[in-house]
Parts: C-alpha cells; sequence; structure tokens
C-alpha cells in the first residue's frame, strides 16, 4: 500500500510552516509508528533537505549530511564538498535567510550519540543566525527516551528553542480500519489486535487477500516480514535481546507483576526491574494502575503495549519449526486460528476504552466520562480476586460507568450482566456507579436487550464502535 493515510499532525505540520520566520519541530515516537512517512508527505511539494543518520561515526554522518545539503540546495555544484559542521551549518544559514526551506534531520539519536556538542552546536546556530531567518528545522528520533531527555528537557542545550512538538502514536482501532475499508469489522479489530495500530505493519496487510491468507504470509511464512520482527526490533532497541525477549514472552503468558515476571522468567528482580522501565520508555509495555488507585504502588500491572509483539510471543516460538519446515499455513490453521477469538480479548478491552474516551463526553452515557481506564482487586464478598475492564470516570461528580467486553463467537446473556452488576460496589475512593456497559463482538439476548430499555443499561455491538 502505498497510499498515505491521513494523520491530524499533518495538519498541524502545514499550519506551523505557514507561520513566519524560524520553526523548529520535535517529531519522535516508536520505531515503525510512521514518523518518517509523516515528514515525507509533509515536505512533498517544498524545498527540502531530507537527511538520515546511520549508525556510524560522527565524522560519517556529518560527510553524508554534508553531501544531502548539497544535493538539495546546491546540484549544480560539482566536487564540492564541506570540511566540517559549521560550514554546513552556515550555509545552511545562508540558504534559509530569505527562503522557506524544510530541514530535517531524521534519526537524531544516531548522529548525537557519536557526537556529544551536535546539540550544542545546533543551540548556537539557532540562536546566533538561523532564528533571523525562515528555515523550517525538524528533528526526528525513535528514541523515546533520547528525544525527550537530549531535546525536549530543561538539560538540554535546545530547551526551549522547539515552537512545536509531535509524540507520534500508533493508530486507534477506528483509525486502523481505513487502511482496510472494504474488510468486515471483526477482521479490522483483529487486525488492530496483530499490529496494535503500527502504520508500517498496517501498510503491509493486503486487501485484496484474505484475513488468514495475510497472517500467514506474514507471519507464519519464512519470507514474511513479521516472522522475523520480533528479534529485528528490539536487535535495535537493545543490546541484550534475550534478556528483554525473556521478559516481553513472560509478560506475552500473562505474567503482569514485577515479582512473578523475575519468577517466571527465571531473572534477577533487579535485572527485571531494569528492563521494564527500559520496555515503557520504548512504548513496547506499559505501566498500568487501578483507575482509581493510581498511586498504590501495590497495584502495578506491566502489560505488552505492543499487541504484535504479544501475538508473535504467545504463537511464533512453538510454529518455528513448521515455519522453516515450509508447514506453517498448516500450523496457523490448526493451532492458531482457533485462538484468535481468545487472543482479542485484551485487544478488544483496549478498543472498547478507546471507544468510551472517544464519545464519554457525548452525553449518551449516565455520567460525563473524563477519565477511562480498567480495575483490580479484590472481591470482599466472594474473597477473590477480580477486575473490571471498563471504567469511566466523571471525576468532578464523583460517578462512574463500568463495563464488561466480549469478543467470543457467542450470544452475550444475563450471566454477563449479574457478574458485572456484582462489581459495581467494588470502585474505591467513593465513586458511585450510575451506569453499566456491555461490549459484544456477537449478539446480545433477548434479556438484555429488553433491560436496555428499562434499567441503567447500556449495549454496544462492534458494529457501533466503528460508526
Amino acid at each position: 500500500m502505498n497510499r498515505f493515510i491521513g494523520r491530524e499532525e499533518l495538519a498541524s505540520l502545514e499550519k506551523a510552516y505557514k507561520k513566519d520566520g524560524f520553526q523548529m519541530v520535535v517529531t519522535y515516537g516508536r520505531r515503525r509508528v510512521g514518523k518518517t512517512t509523516l515528514l515525507r508527505e509533509f515536505c512533498r511539494g517544498k524545498k527540502t533537505v531530507y537527511f538520515t543518520a546511520i549508525k556510524t561515526t560522527a565524522k560519517r554522518n556529518a560527510e553524508l549530511f554534508g553531501k544531502c545539503v548539497l544535493k538539495a540546495l546546491a546540484p549544480d555544484v560539482k566536487g564540492a564538498s564541506f570540511s566540517q559542521m559549521d560550514d554546513i551549518l552556515d550555509f545552511l544559514g545562508d540558504k534559509c535567510r530569505e527562503e522557506r526551506i524544510v530541514v530535517v534531520i531524521d534519526e537524531l539519536p544516531y548522529f548525537a550519540n557519536k557526537d556529544e556538542s551536535l546539540t550544542s552546536l545546533l543551540q548556537k546556530y539557532i540562536d546566533e543566525n538561523w532564528q533571523f531567518g525562515k528555515m523550517f528545522f525538524v528533528l526526528c528520533g525513535s528514541s523515546v527516551s533520547f528525544m525527550e531527555d537530549e531535546v525536549l528537557s530543561e538539560k538540554s542545550p535546545l530547551f526551549g528553542r522547539r515552537t512545536m512538538q509531535i509524540r507520534l502514536e500508533p493508530f486507534d482501532y477506528l483509525q486502523t480500519a481505513r487502511f482496510l475499508p472494504s474488510w468486515p469489522r471483526e477482521d479490522q479489530a483483529i487486525v488492530y489486535g496483530l499490529t496494535g495500530g503500527i502504520a508500517k505493519y498496517l501498510s503491509l496487510f493486503d486487501e485484496n487477500e484474505s484475513l488468514d491468507e495475510n497472517i500467514v504470509s506474514l507471519f507464519f511464512s519464512k519470507a514474511g516480514y513479521l516472522y522475523e520482527e520480533a528479534d529485528n526490533l528490539l536487535t535495535q532497541e537493545f543490546r541484550d535481546v534475550e534478556g528483554y525477549g525473556r521478559v516481553i514472552e513472560t509478560i506475552a503468558s500473562g505474567s503482569s507483576q514485577l515479582n512473578e515476571i523475575a519468577d517466571k522468567a527465571g531473572m534477577p528482580a533487579q535485572n527485571v526491574s531494569h528492563d521494564l522501565k527500559n520496555l515503557v520508555e520504548t512504548g513496547i509495555v506499559e505501566r498500568r494502575c487501578a483507575i482509581t488507585e493510581e498511586g498504590n504502588k501495590k497495584k502495578t500491572r506491566y502489560v505488552l503495549a505492543d499487541e504484535m509483539l504479544r501475538f508473535w510471543y504467545r504463537f511464533l516460538p512453538d510454529a518455528i519449526g513448521a515455519i522453516e519446515s515450509g508447514n506453517g499455513e498448516g500450523y496457523y490453521l490448526q493451532n492458531v486460528k482457533p485462538q484468535l477469538s481468545s487472543f482479542m480479548g485484551n485487544v478488544f478491552e483496549k478498543m472498547c476504552r478507546q471507544y468510551l474516551q472517544r464519545t464519554g463526553m457525548t452525553g449518551k452515557y449516565s455520567c460525563m466520562v473524563t477519565q477511562v481506564g480498567t480495575w483490580w482487586g479484590t472481591n470482599p464478598e466472594k474473597k477473590e480476586e477480580t477486575d473490571i475492564d471498563v471504567v469511566g470516570l466523571d471525576k468532578s461528580k464523583k460517578e462512574a460507568v463500568i463495563g464488561e467486553c466480549k469478543f467470543k463467537k457467542e450470544v452475550t446473556d444475563k450471566k454477563v450482566y449479574d457478574s458485572l452488576a456484582e462489581r459495581c460496589g467494588l470502585l474505591r475512593q467513593g465513586y458511585r456507579v450510575t451506569g453499566l456497559l456491555l461490549f459484544s463482538a456477537s449478539e446480545f439476548s433477548s434479556w438484555l436487550q429488553e433491560e436496555e430499555k428499562t434499567g441503567n443499561l447500556k449495549l454496544i455491538r462492534l458494529s457501533d464502535m466503528y460508526r
């Protein structure tokens, strides 16, 4: 797929481009999320210097940057080169003095990690030269921690110079559907579950093939792009790929607390704590708290925010032998496809929370939902652990709606409603539950449909969530 699926960030970039004078945009986000595609689309039709740094020495990146500048701004000058970085930055300043030119340094961390003086040098040129011209300067990077600490934080020489920043996030389930508009809603939802809304992965799906055919060709084939993606992604981010892989696989299997993860991964808790911190920073893992008890450290869970990795580590390790022997399709049909509905359970909960966040202020619920999350804890009556899939809070009135999510191919019935109703009194901090929500990828029983007409219940079908 070569067409660009629009983002609101593109409009923000265009708006900033139309402003007078020097502009500096910092764009960052996890790998494969679509930063480069967004910037390339923005640069289309504009006079642009677009340089992508690589893993090499600072001197070599400077040489490549200089060649890129000359090719874009002085293509008729043959055999010319810059002797040092200052000459490149002086040249850019002169060229942008009276003309609007977009200058992009992509994968900035590769450049700056090998040249600690780079951010200070850029700061000098912004303050003494570029701010008096018309340059539209963009710094982009996939290392979230680097971009936040070394570019955006107060300790950075570049602090206060940016005029706009964009942290690019994965597409949500609704945006994901735009990549495969002719597919059934259930298939679109599963694709969201397989990709987590990561733009690169979504671009690989062929709308002219079936969902099963796409999954087999991408995951369960030796030539599939996503067959080796887990290792490729971790290799780009971390040195100890094996250790991080064990932590991710343990979380993918259902472990969610630090000590439990360490025990099942067979690793010291201190090492796991370090790995989890880095995995959270890269957006692979999410540190989640019960929504009404966010300050309670005992109620902290670690879950995979990267849905592709959750799918990969759940199904691919046991499938490698079959894939390598050319039997990947058979393995998928027999061992994976029957479990897709089960795999989609957590994904569907995430989709339902996104839906409630999007619609919470429309007035369609029993309270105005301003914050959405999940809750878990002990049911004192049953003396057992329980959770609530979806919780929406009206913090000003101390009111809440709670919801249960079912992606199974069976009718959602009264017992699901009863189970949810039992949890109304579990929320802490004085919240009063004013409404119940049932989300289903299948149908609702006639009893539930009648109850919706008279009670505080709202039934939400998968088709409703795409409207």
